[in-house]
């Protein structure tokens, strides 16, 4: 199949689009309902290497004085001096005791590396963060420590774990001219959440920021949609996922949840029937069984399409009959899923560059009103992020409302000790603060 580009397809879609039917926008529509997940507060327990399997070589002095100069340098990276021990590594690195340097360095190298690569952050103090982080499987701490001693390159390995995205190198360049430890802690609070996510996005993703009421479409590493969001308010907020986008619905018709047939539908429905068929309305049971959806059409409470993203919290991208929230400077309205301006064209964009589909099919598809499903060729991710500090127009950085007050945990982190280790090596080479850990965690397991 001939594919059009997506320069050509945002040419070509109004013209499809230009026989669909105009339908009503009504407003004060509810959407579906964000399923609660509870935070997840336990780290993961850090793995076990003996010595003998990890076969590191030793620590030359040249390698722990490069070590210690990156530790005296990582507030640079948002990062805390005094987490590395730095005044062991330099007591260690003139001891003349290689046992010693080797235990040292190789404690402080490991630390420093988790929390570059995975962030330094307990998992108790991310709130409502379900974003999966696959960067452990591409850069496993112990082999890239033994590659960067025998080519002397620490420096260059710990500069290997930032993320790679334009708007981590912005953050790092504003933490280096921030005026106040307030303004200091946003932006240090803003480089932890990149490095929960992968370090590498990917070349094709969407990415909705909650705190800027915003979803871009990046193809190929270029940016080809920009649409307004619609987030979730505080009382439902918004969680932060990252699930593969594997299709577009559009005319879908809406599954209610229990929540919102118990909030007044479930008494229409028993009260005046008529008025519930009116909107659109079918159900089967009733009371504690009764089950509702929404046919499509134009009061449908997911307007003209539905990105599918298949993930246990319910969260997905939508359209909705309730345009006008789009006009508010805040958009926290919905009761958890991110409704998407600009709707038709957002998913006649998936629907042609990502499910091969010609502007024209798309355009018989919404004007036929029934319920078509577009499988996407390949799945790609969406990132539900939540940064609360971001590139400014004009350069520097801006900060964002933090509508669901997220950040003050982060910056309440800063004070106690951050993760552990992700890899920890078993004596003689880490020392006995760590050897308890491990027999606790190989005990516990």
């Amino acid at each position: 199949m001939v594919k059009i580009s997506p320069i050509a397809a945002a040419l070509f879609l109004p013209l499809a689009l230009a026989a669909t039917p105009a339908f009503a926008q009504t407003t004060n529509v509810k959407e579906d309902s964000v399923v609660y997940q509870p935070d997840k507060v336990t780290d993961d327990a850090p793995e076990i290497e003996s010595a003998a399997e990890a076969d590191l070589p030793s620590w030359s002095k040249a390698n722990a004085e490069a070590l210690l100069r990156s530790i005296e340098g990582i507030g640079a990276e948002g990062l805390f001096a005094k987490d590395y021990n730095p005044e062991g590594l330099a007591a260690a690195i003139v001891s003349d005791d290689q046992a010693r340097l080797d235990r040292v360095a190789t404690d402080s190298f490991l630390l420093l590396a988790t929390h570059l690569r995975d962030g330094r952050t307990p998992n108790a103090a991310r709130k409502q963060w379900f974003m999966t982080d696959s960067d452990a499987d591409h850069m496993p701490l112990v082999s890239m420590l033994t590659a960067a001693l025998l080519s002397g390159s620490i420096p260059q390995t710990l500069a290997g774990f930032d993320p790679t995205h334009a708007n981590f190198a912005a953050l790092k360049a504003a933490l280096a001219t921030a005026r106040t430890a307030a303004e200091a802690n946003g932006i240090r609070v803003n480089m932890e959440r990149w490095r929960w996510m992968p370090r590498d996005l990917g070349p094709t993703y969407i990415v909705s920021n909650v705190p800027e009421y915003m979803t871009r479409v990046v193809y190929d590493g270029i940016k080809i949609g920009e649409h307004k969001a619609v987030v979730g308010k505080p009382s439902t907020p918004t969680p932060q996922l990252n699930p593969m986008a594997t299709g577009v619905i559009v005319n879908p018709t809406w599954t209610l949840p229990r929540s919102i047939i118990n909030e007044g539908i479930g008494a229409t429905i028993a009260n005046n029937p008529a008025s519930a068929r009116a909107q659109g309305y079918t159900w089967t049971g009733s009371g504690k069984s009764l089950s509702v959806v929404q046919k499509a059409g134009p009061g449908n409470a997911l307007g003209m399409m539905k990105l599918e993203m298949l993930n246990p919290h319910a969260i997905y991208l939508h359209d909705t009959p309730s345009q006008g929230a789009f006009a508010a400077a805040t958009r926290a309205f919905s009761h958890g899923c991110i409704r998407t301006e600009k709707a038709l064209k957002f998913s006649g964009l998936m629907t042609v560059w990502f499910a091969g589909k010609t502007p024209e099919e798309f355009g018989e598809a919404i004007a036929s009103g029934e319920t078509t499903r577009f499988g996407f060729e390949k799945p790609f991710p969406v990132y539900v992020a939540y940064w609360t500090m971001i590139p400014g127009d004009k350069g520097g950085v801006k900060k964002l409302a933090d509508i669901y007050g997220r950040d003050a945990p982060v910056v309440a982190s800063f004070a106690q000790p951050g993760r552990p280790a992700a890899t920890m090596i078993a004596p003689p080479v880490v020392p006995t603060v760590a050897s308890a850990a491990a027999k606790k965690v190989s005990g516990g397991n």
